[in-house]
């Protein structure tokens, strides 16, 4: 069996690739790995707002309780605030089901340890070969060893409280725009706002189990654009299902997004002489004009592998208080251990709210420059031949010599596809095209010749 882990926890299709089966026995080897030799252990678990939800979740907490450990049940809630939970109340792992920014029809399941980190990869495989190998070594209690259900009342009002405290400024004479994408933070977004004084209006805000992400949220910004500008709000923003991510639009309606946030949250973390070693953590994805941004204000930038994990690890590694993604999935880890799209959307509205100026204003110290992507299909064992093939190489820096410093080629095999793709920047969309679509070609000769 191939690796049941993606980048983000177990996800795929509910009840057909992601049984009630599979999420007992999650639930069952999750709680015995994560917890071995705890008297009694805690697990937290939340979902979002998908119909799958409901089935997953019993199917989960049987396995976690069929071990002997305790299940405490959140209801639904951000996947961050699972992340925060788990330390505030001291459990020993958090687990999430959710999928984020899929459409319904997909559900996953996500752990955290007991202090609100996504797993390594080796405890997931720890997990997965608990399961593979029939459960062994897992002991089955009876009677009053079996584990309880608890429903905690209280996780929504505690996240959002902690959300809150983030900020140090109110947003009285903010005028915010919240686009819940039907999904996890489609009341913790809105109360966090209203309670801190914000003149708040919303859309997307009545999950019904099947309209979670549909053509709405950070996936979809188009009808937010619109309604910012039709509201006449300061600020728009868009959460996806599990709220761990977060983009924003300005007063104009424009999509400001995940690599603007970053600049200029760092401008104003710098400014507060919070930016730790004045670094920002981005990966190799993030626009080369958020780089040159970051030089212009005497912020350096630490460059990592795509993936929020590889962010985490380096923050971590460094002791970086800011890191994230294009995407919108910021990490905060003075506050979280993990993208948080409702932290993320209270730092930007009161850094609108402290500096006094409009978001596009604010944004404006960064310039995006145009970027292609090309996809080149090649066999698997080809993926690396831009490294290897000798007039591929000279190409690539006869491509990044004519572009002289204002743009980069960045060549990365897929992880799950017989396919390298090809991406340019540049400060001339034309010019980039053409370059991109010429070098994908000669790959595609090179590696099928």
């Amino acid at each position: 069996m191939g690796r049941m882990f993606g980048t983000d926890g177990v996800r795929g299709i509910a009840n057909t690739e992601l049984t009630s089966e599979l999420a007992y026995n999650l639930g069952r080897a999750g709680a015995y790995v994560l917890t071995e030799g705890t008297h009694k252990p805690k697990i937290l678990v939340a979902k979002d707002t998908r119909i799958s939800g409901d089935m997953l979740e019993s199917a989960l907490i049987a396995g976690i309780l069929s071990v002997g450990a305790e299940a405490i049940s959140l209801g639904v809630i951000p996947t961050p605030a699972v992340a925060y939970l788990t330390r505030k109340y001291g459990a020993d792992a958090g687990v999430m089901i959710s999928a984020s920014h899929n459409p319904v029809e997909y559900n996953g399941i996500k752990f955290f340890d007991d202090k609100g980190y996504k797993l390594s990869d080796e405890l997931e495989d720890e997990i997965q070969r608990v399961i593979e190998t029939g459960f062994e070594e897992v002991p089955s209690p009876i009677g009053p060893d079996l584990g309880r259900r608890i429903e905690e009342v209280g996780a929504l009002e505690d996240y959002i409280e902690f959300a809150k405290e983030t900020i140090s400024v109110d947003l009285r004479g903010v005028k915010v725009a919240l686009d819940c994408a039907n999904g996890a933070c489609y009341s913790a977004a809105v109360k966090a706002f209203r309670d801190l004084g914000a003149e708040v209006y919303v859309i997307n805000d009545n999950p019904d189990g099947t309209n979670i992400n549909e053509k709405c949220g950070s996936t979809h910004p188009e009808e937010l654009m619109d309604y910012v500008v039709r509201k006449g709000c300061h600020v728009g923003f868009a959460f996806d299902g599990d709220a761990d991510r977060c983009l924003a639009v300005d007063e104009t309606g424009k999509l400001i997004d995940g690599d603007f946030i970053m600049a200029l949250c760092a401008k104003h973390l710098k400014e507060l002489g919070r930016l730790k070693d004045d670094t920002l953590v981005v990966t190799v994805m993030s626009n080369l004009g958020l780089m040159l941004a970051c030089e212009k204000e005497g912020i350096k930038t630490s460059i990592t592998k795509v993936g929020d994990r590889y962010v985490l690890e380096e923050m971590m590694k460094s002791g970086h208080v800011l890191g994230g993604e294009q995407s919108g999935h910021i990490i905060f880890l003075e506050y979280n251990t993990t993208g948080d799209g409702l932290v993320t959307a209270l730092q930007v509205a009161s850094t609108i709210k402290r500096s006094g100026k409009s978001l596009s204003e604010l944004a404006g110290i960064m310039h995006q420059l145009p970027q292609v992507l090309v996809n080149a299909k090649v066999p698997n064992d080809k993926k690396d031949i831009h490294e290897t093939d000798e007039e591929i190489k000279v190409e690539i820096k006869k491509i990044e010599e004519a572009l002289h410093g204002c743009g980069r080629v960045l060549i990365r095999p897929s992880g799950t596809e017989p396919l390298v793709r090809v991406m340019l920047e540049g400060e001339n969309q034309e010019e980039i095209d053409k370059m991109a679509n010429e070098l994908a070609a000669l790959i595609l000769k090179k590696a099928n010749a």
